[in-house]
């Protein structure tokens, strides 16, 4: 059974910075294209950023060049570097992994910034 377990969000001061963790269980993380995602409150789910099998990376326009998506397969992880944060990335943070029509999610991690 695959499991994605993320961690790492919390309440940081804009500007601030977090890194996110997502730990996947029962798979090995290098056939799976992985993604973190986000939700904020009455919004829909948007991804964030995005690193393929073949360690692609891509990133949403409001969040380039702040922040970084990586993956350690050693330790079956996918990472994101978050700095400079903004209020507008206040929401849930969600770990993805994709092959073909087959998606796994995590449970979320909240991210808060605020004053």
């Amino acid at each position: 059974q695959v499991q994605l377990v993320e961690s790492g969000g919390g309440l940081v001061q804009p500007g601030g910075s977090l890194r996110l963790s997502c730990v996947t269980h029962g798979t090995l993380i290098y056939i799976w294209d992985m993604g973190w995602f986000r939700q904020a409150p009455g919004k829909q789910r948007e991804l964030v950023a995005s690193i393929t099998r073949t360690n692609s990376t891509n990133y949403s326009d409001s969040v380039r060049g702040r922040f970084t998506i990586s993956k350690d397969t050693a330790k079956n992880t996918v990472y994101l570097q978050m700095s400079n944060l903004e209020f507008e990335d206040t929401a849930v943070y969600y770990c993805n992994a994709n092959y073909i029509s087959t998606n796994h999610w995590g449970q979320g991690t909240q991210v808060t910034v605020s004053s």
